[in-house]
């Protein structure tokens, strides 16, 4: 059998055009195509949960590109993440962000050795605390009020998945857009 017979050819030529425009395509669609480094949203790594805050300028995600499932923010008007000390902590899974207008408060869910927390971050304190703990039964997908006073979330505590609202009370420094909570105007709520 000759290799450079007409039809040998010809079947070598096509798997050769076919081969080289899957392999372009791939690459095309290789995730090492998107702009990742220290200044990006998107990385080689997981990431998930999207939350975006009031005023349209953070945006708080679960990314696992450090090694554990971390809360990032990304400051999307600078381009760049926004530095949250005390927020991630080694051997606690951190979950479901949700920010406020300004993203001064961001509630999430952890979980430490098991057991499962709503937890609320003051970037302005630096400070975390738990809000809720339940003793038995699971927590999830907790969300933030845009000026931060409201907290809720789902509990399983009774076998069944119920709504738990939380009020932080009249008392906290709200997190106010311009000094007016989000949906009010000068003349009363819209």
């Amino acid at each position: 059998m000759n290799r450079f017979a007409p039809n040998n050819l010809i079947r070598h030529g096509l798997t050769l055009v076919f081969g080289l425009s899957l392999g372009s395509f791939l690459v095309g669609c290789n995730p090492t195509s998107l702009p990742i480094g220290p200044t990006s949203i998107n990385s080689r790594y997981t990431d998930e949960q999207p939350s975006l805050s009031a005023n349209g300028r953070f945006l708080a995600f679960v990314s696992n590109r450090n090694g554990s499932r971390n809360i990032l923010l990304y400051d999307l008007q600078n381009r760049q993440f926004a530095d949250l000390p005390g927020l991630n902590r080694q051997n606690a899974i951190a979950d479901s962000p949700s920010i406020s207008n300004t993203a001064r408060y961001i509630v999430y869910l952890t979980n430490n050795q098991g057991r499962s927390s709503v937890i609320l971050y003051d970037r302005i304190t630096r400070g975390s605390q738990v809000l809720y703990q339940p003793y038995q039964g699971w927590i999830r997908n907790p969300k933030i009020s845009p000026d931060g006073r409201y907290i809720v979330f789902e509990n399983g505590g009774r076998g069944q998945w119920d709504i738990e609202v939380l009020d932080r009370g009249p008392n906290i420094e709200l997190d106010l857009i311009d000094g007016v909570p989000s949906g009010f105007s000068l003349s009363g709520p819209q």
